[in-house]
């Protein structure tokens, strides 16, 4: 097979060639950016899922709906590390953008001008400074707005700035956040709160996230209205049909088909979760030597894909993790590929439960595990328990 037109393109972020099974929650986008942008109450959304679930293809997709519409979008992503940007920061860079956009094309009016020093005093307020970049306008800043350093008022009045400056010049701003759950409490309340007063006043605003499971529990921790004013569509894992569907299509277009056989075997080696489909059928396109992929082509493909995985995408997480973070994902996976009780694992580790809590609090923080009920906990990441049982049954760090 040629490599050259393979369809499939793992990655952070890829789109694939086929996006299947997620009509629905785009459908839901597309209805609340359209009730926004003409004035209607609607609410905001957060998108709740694994990892490799397709999170940030579908926050990129909606996106250009957004963008399609005539909407003006910020598309921000959150870090977990040391040196991570504060959301001021964050927003900061790409709401100025749009301010200026908004600010283009004929008579700048007093909306936008106020939105203007809005923003100078939202900076100066919250001391934002990224780089060494200037915010400058050729405005003075708003005195007694946006301006008191406590982030759930100043951001609250930035965001229905804007959202007046939008709606006077007929338009729409959608701020798009992706890996919502490494933002602090402190900050999530803030945009939580300013979602709220722009929500209070039907303004052209919308917030539109993504984040791990976990991210539900901490916008109510937050705010105990958050779930009022966010959907929280699951991404999960796609159903059978789709899968098929994101494997066979692409090929399909370019005269190549997989047998039925071939494709169960992806399914059931992959668990339908869309960036291991990707990455399964790029191998078994490179492996294949005829227009049909067939199972022994897949089985060999299931080869390589772990070794990649393992590589690539499991390990770089593995490696993060402290040597008393391993001992307790060790436990966790050797327990099973189900969630598990906090006092099953401290049993497995041979210490008390409230030994290992701080060690599962630091592990939810990093994004590696979530508690998808009171006490249990499950890995964040589809197929890694797999992965930590061959680390055990190999090399043991």
């Amino acid at each position: 097979m040629d490599k050259g037109k393979n369809p499939f393109s793992p990655g952070a972020g890829s789109p694939p060639p086929e996006l299947a099974g997620r009509q629905e929650i785009l459908e839901q986008a597309l209805v609340a950016l359209d009730r926004v942008k003409n004035g209607r109450s609607e609410k905001s959304m957060i998108l709740v899922g694994l990892r490799g679930v397709g999170k940030t293809v579908l926050l990129i997709e909606i996106q250009h709906l957004a963008e399609e519409r005539g909407y003006r979008v910020a598309l921000i992503e959150a870090h977990e590390s040391r040196q991570k940007k504060s959301l001021s920061e964050l927003l900061a860079l790409n709401l100025r953008r749009i301010l200026l956009n908004l600010g283009r094309g004929g008579t700048i009016n007093e909306k936008v001008k106020r939105s203007f020093r809005v923003f100078k005093s939202f900076v100066n307020g919250v001391k934002v400074k990224v780089g060494d970049l200037e915010f400058s306008f050729d405005y003075d800043a708003e005195t007694g707005v946006a301006d008191s350093g406590d982030l759930e008022t100043d951001l609250a009045d930035l965001f229905v700035a804007i959202g007046e400056a939008a709606k006077d010049r007929q338009t729409a701003v959608a701020i798009i956040i992706d890996e919502l759950q490494y933002i602090d409490e402190v900050e999530l309340s803030a945009l939580i709160m300013a979602v709220h007063r722009v929500s209070q006043k039907s303004l052209p605003l919308i917030v539109i996230g993504a984040g791990l499971p976990q991210l539900v529990g901490k916008a109510g921790n937050s705010k105990s209205y958050a779930e009022r004013l966010f959907t929280y569509p699951e991404v999960g894992p796609l159903k059978t049909n789709d899968a098929k569907t994101a494997l066979q299509k692409p090929v399909q277009s370019l005269g190549v088909n997989f047998t039925e056989e071939a494709l169960d075997e992806i399914i059931r080696a992959t668990r339908c979760y869309p960036y291991f489909l990707q990455e399964w059928g790029k191998h078994s396109w490179n492996i294949a030597n005829k227009t049909t992929i067939t199972i022994d082509d897949v089985t060999e493909a299931t080869n390589q894909s772990i070794q990649n995985l393992d590589k690539d995408f499991f390990r770089v997480r593995f490696d993060r993790l402290t040597p008393s973070e391993k001992k307790y994902v060790r436990a966790l996976a050797e327990l099973g590929s189900n969630p598990q009780r906090s006092g099953d694992i401290a049993d497995k580790l041979g210490v008390p439960v409230n030994r290992v809590a701080p060690l599962r609090s630091q592990l939810i923080k990093k994004g590696m595990i979530y508690s998808p009920a009171h006490g249990d906990t499950a890995f964040t990441v589809p197929l890694f328990e797999e992965f930590l049982i061959r680390v055990m049954q190999g090399i043991r760090d």
